[in-house]
């Protein structure tokens, strides 16, 4: 099982870095997406060695490749520009023209990736509704499962998000609901965006969580671009057959990239270095949470790993709340009803401590007008 060959010191003193390249008084909490790249996967980029990779000979993505599939216990893998496109790859090879695949109604797949599935392969989604943990019920799942008739989109596929909204998946709901899958004949897709955060959400060591995490699904995606810090990057694994026919999708979707083993080294630094840390992201949203909960004004839910969502009162709009913390120097995610807080690397425990105060004014400054 590949370990990390760098400290926790290490790791802090490379996020250091990166928050030092920009203003201090900007805290960014949009997105675990904004984080920049430090001095030592800068040099980790510069030094990488170069192939084509569209020939298949970039040594850097060969290696990214082969470590992130054994990593997560499978045969090959992909390294592809995003997640969507991960996604979107794996939903193209699972499925074809007329068939359906099954995920959660605010899942990424579904939501958020601009209808690629229908769009670009017509795959139609069978959307469900999600239970308060963010899990889907296997019974729906069962019931959603099309006869086999003419008549229906043909379901092909379960797909499922860990982390999903914040929130870490129990292997246990995992294996019970990919196995109410295979019991109807389909293949399974993990969206693990955040697959890392929820390895360490469950405690021990994070790879090996990682690893039992995916075990239950026959594809995973998995984002070096999110918590763990790189610039850009997804892999997407399976079985060799599953992503050599992936590939061929990545060409067709304008994702194969020359000397790609600039960003893929960005992604072996970050395995190596930017896993166990996100603990710290852990604590930094759980540390904010704690400090916001009786701001007047604001509805905070507990952290999520390193998600806070939190609802503004009736009359206070999430745009107007977002400019108020944007002028004290709090950047937040801004939905209908709801402000999202994302921690990373780039966010020091002194930043969550000024996070707080920040919130706090701005609720104050609120209330007095």
């Amino acid at each position: 099982m590949p370990t990390p060959d760098a400290t926790h010191d290490t790791d802090a003193a490379d996020a250091s870095d990166v928050a030092h390249q920009q203003p201090r008084q900007l805290i960014d909490l949009r997105s675990d997406t904004v984080t920049r790249p430090g001095p030592a996967m800068r040099r980790a980029m510069a030094e990488a060695e170069l192939g084509d990779d569209v020939f298949g000979d970039d040594p850097t993505v060969n290696a990214l490749q082969e470590r992130i599939a054994a990593l997560l216990g499978f045969e090959a893998a992909l390294f592809v520009p995003s997640g969507t496109q991960s996604n979107l790859c794996a939903l193209l090879t699972h499925c074809g023209r007329g068939d359906e695949y099954i995920a959660g109604q605010f899942a990424h797949t579904y939501l958020w990736e601009g209808g690629g599935a229908a769009v670009l392969g017509g795959i139609q989604p069978q959307p469900l509704p999600h239970r308060a943990d963010g899990t889907l019920d296997p019974a729906l799942i069962a019931a959603a499962v099309k006869p086999d008739d003419p008549h229906f989109a043909r379901t092909r596929l379960l797909c499922l998000e860990n982390t999903t909204g914040g929130r870490a998946v129990p292997v246990d709901y995992l294996k019970a609901a990919t196995g109410v899958a295979r019991d109807h004949g389909l293949a399974t897709h993990l969206d693990g965006a955040r697959l890392f955060n929820a390895a360490v959400a469950d405690g021990g060591d994070p790879y090996e969580r990682a690893r039992l995490i995916a075990e239950p699904f026959d594809s995973v995606s998995v984002c070096f671009s999110k918590g763990l810090g790189a610039p850009i990057g997804s892999a997407l694994v399976g079985s060799r057959d599953f992503v050599a026919r992936a590939r061929r999708w990545r060409k067709v979707l304008g994702g194969g990239m020359r000397q790609a083993g600039v960003p893929a080294a960005a992604a072996l630094h970050a395995l190596d270095h930017h896993v166990t840390r996100l603990a710290d992201d852990h604590a930094h949203a759980a540390l904010f949470a704690e400090g916001i909960k009786d701001v007047a004004g604001l509805t905070v839910e507990p952290a999520r790993t390193n998600m806070v969502f939190a609802a503004p009162a009736p009359g206070l709009g999430t745009e107007e709340v977002c400019d108020r913390l944007a002028r004290r120097g709090l950047l937040c995610a801004g939905y209908p009803g709801q402000l999202r807080f994302v921690f990373h690397l780039d966010v020091s425990r002194a930043d969550a401590e000024r996070a707080v105060d920040i919130v706090h004014e701005a609720f104050q400054d609120a209330a007095a007008h």
